[in-house]
């Protein structure tokens, strides 16, 4: 990229028109859409990375099983807070300089749970990992920016599937490494992998004068934390504690007390860190609701389905190993990166509204297949392909439509709590499924674990949530073109024609 006396790279729109500069432009771009791509699978690795090792945590830590589980914890909390928080950054002080934050973020929280010995050290590094999360809606966000108008969609498409092909390439990945290796080798990993991210991002992905300025709004990023972390905990750990019990319901009702302060908060501040005007308008605000369904649905299978196969046969499973399970559901995180280019033709071709539609509605069907077959390992592989081709093309389809309906110079922002939504799903749904397969159980050895029928129950409401996101998809109102929204490369393609 050409630059600035001041060192910033030149924008694209202020680029030489010609054609060979069009097409250094295409390349430079697509070579940053795979670096984005890369440090967005570095990142969602991270929600998988440990799960090879949980039940040994509370020994190798030296603590309770219930203190233990808040290493997993710690990560979703920092994770659903950091994306608003960072996609509002991105948009104020330019996303390439917090994608290289994010970067660093996950450096550090990976040594620190690597040089770690106790518990809370690990729960530091798990939530500075976690914190990391906001790299995905900010490279989402300038993929509009950096990419010809013809490559946007699929280059948001492949990054949207980092999400979910991180995640489960993430189980069987960590599972190798933690049989060869010791467990810190884990962590050692993560920090290789994200020094390469740092790297590229710092030489590869053009910082672009994107930057709108403005004062971060301490105060209701403070806000939203802990509103947010009030209910999160709540809805994660109302299995353990109880749904009845004092602290679970204080945490609940304080944190939604506290949001709805935050919200008025955030109406009458001159800056806020979340527009929500402009988040009321029906097209992002239904966008995002079918966003929490279509995140229950993707979670769910991820849950259920490597607890069905890893549980011994002669107790009702399918009997694989922690390694095998992880093996049989990659194929279905790939499959989210195969139907990237798929999903883009429909947004293309259909428009990003009838594409989610899709999308849920295959990964409903998917569901429904897991509730018939559910006797083998390859069955219930299949129905995690049809799942995960289904959350592939819907979660594509959801930046494109939030984009499309605010201002560039909000794209950070709406984007980052458009995946806040997405984790809020998932989160429900790791809460639901628990509480689902513990209520019908069978013993076995001394061993209690769930049912078939319970498992079919987990199918079922899965297949409702998809069901759900669909209905509320298609009353989405089709959102104008805005002038103000269209990509800045937009007029690089122009200018060459």
């Amino acid at each position: 990229m050409t630059s600035t006396p001041s060192g910033d790279a030149t924008p694209v729109d202020q680029l030489p028109h010609s054609a060979s500069a069009e097409e250094g432009h295409t390349g430079a771009a697509l070579t940053a859409v795979i670096v984005l791509c890369f440090g967005g699978l570095v990142a969602s690795l991270m929600q998988t990375l440990i799960i090879p090792i949980q039940p040994e945590l509370p020994t190798l830590l030296n603590t309770t099983i219930s203190n233990a589980s808040w290493v997993v914890t710690a990560t979703l909390l920092a994770a659903a807070v950091a994306m608003p928080i960072a996609g509002r950054l991105g948009d104020m002080f330019g996303k390439q300089r917090v994608l290289l934050a994010s970067a660093i973020l996950l450096v550090i929280g990976s040594l620190v749970c690597a040089l770690g010995t106790t518990l809370i050290p690990m729960i530091v590094g798990r939530a500075i990992q976690g914190l990391a999360m906001g790299f995905i809606p900010v490279g989402i966000s300038l993929m509009r920016e950096i990419t010809p108008p013809r490559l946007t969609s699929a280059a948001v498409a492949a990054m949207s599937a980092t999400l979910g092909v991180g995640g489960a390439i993430g189980l069987p990945l960590s599972a190798w490494v933690a049989q060869q290796w010791d467990w810190r080798a884990l962590f050692w990993v993560s920090a290789g992998l994200a020094v390469i991210v740092v790297l590229l991002v710092a030489v590869l992905v053009p910082h672009l004068d994107d930057s709108n300025g403005g004062r971060l709004d301490i105060i209701g990023a403070i806000g939203l934390a802990l509103g947010l972390s009030g209910v999160l905990i709540a809805v994660s750990k109302g299995n353990d504690w109880g749904w009845g019990s004092a602290t679970t319901l204080g945490l609940l009702f304080g944190g939604l007390a506290l949001l709805v302060v935050w919200g008025f908060f955030e109406l009458h501040h001159s800056d806020p860190l979340v527009d929500l005007r402009t988040t009321a308008r029906p097209a992002v605000l239904l966008t995002n609701l079918a966003a929490i369904a279509i995140g229950f649905g993707m979670m769910a299978q991820a849950i259920v389905m490597p607890q069905l196969l890893e549980i011994p046969e002669a107790m009702g499973g399918l009997g694989q190993t922690l390694l095998a399970a992880g093996l049989w559901m990659a194929p279905g995180g790939l499959m989210m990166l195969v139907f990237a280019p798929v999903s883009a033709t429909f947004i293309n071709k259909l428009g990003a509204k009838y594409t989610m539609a899709i999308g849920a509605t295959v990964l409903g069907l998917g569901y429904l297949g897991a509730f018939f077959l559910m006797n083998a390992p390859w069955q219930l592989a299949v129905a995690s392909l049809i799942c995960s081709a289904g959350v592939g093309i819907g979660y594509a389809a959801m930046p494109t439509l939030i984009m499309g309906s605010v201002p560039i110079r909000e794209a950070g922002a709406a984007v980052g709590l458009n995946g806040l939504m997405r984790s809020i799903g998932t989160t429900t749904a790791s809460a639901v499924m628990a509480l689902v397969l513990t209520s019908s159980t069978m013993e076995f050895g001394g061993h209690e674990v769930p049912s078939h029928s319970a498992f079919r129950w987990c199918f079922l409401i899965g297949a409702v949530a998809a069901f759900i996101g669909v209905a509320i998809t298609l009353i989405i109102p089709v959102a104008r073109k805005r002038s103000d929204a269209a990509p800045a490369a937009e007029s690089v393609a122009a200018a060459a024609e």
